[in-house]
């Protein structure tokens, strides 16, 4: 399988700054780990779009796989109470 390159948009790095660093750093580890494996056994496909989901402990990453283009597009982060608003 090729190697897939993440990129995040604006909103994720909003996001990330008013998480605690330490939970930061965990989501920022399983994200990495999504160029190799774009499609881990823990995600989850959401309705309605073409987003997956992994959980990450109390968040949630929701990302796009943009197979032509070999990019996971991280399109949100967040506490599982408020990511799917």
């Amino acid at each position: 399988m090729a190697q897939y390159n993440v990129a995040f948009s604006k909103r994720v790095r909003k996001d990330l700054r008013g998480l605690p660093k330490k939970d930061v750093e965990s989501i920022l580890e399983k994200v990495g780990n999504l160029a190799d494996e774009p499609l881990p056994p823990n995600a989850k496909k959401l309705k309605g779009d073409e987003l997956y989901r992994i959980r990450i402990g109390v968040y949630r990453v929701i990302y796009e796989i943009r197979d032509k283009e070999l990019i996971v597009f991280v399109v949100k982060i967040g506490h599982r109470k408020d990511v799917y608003r």
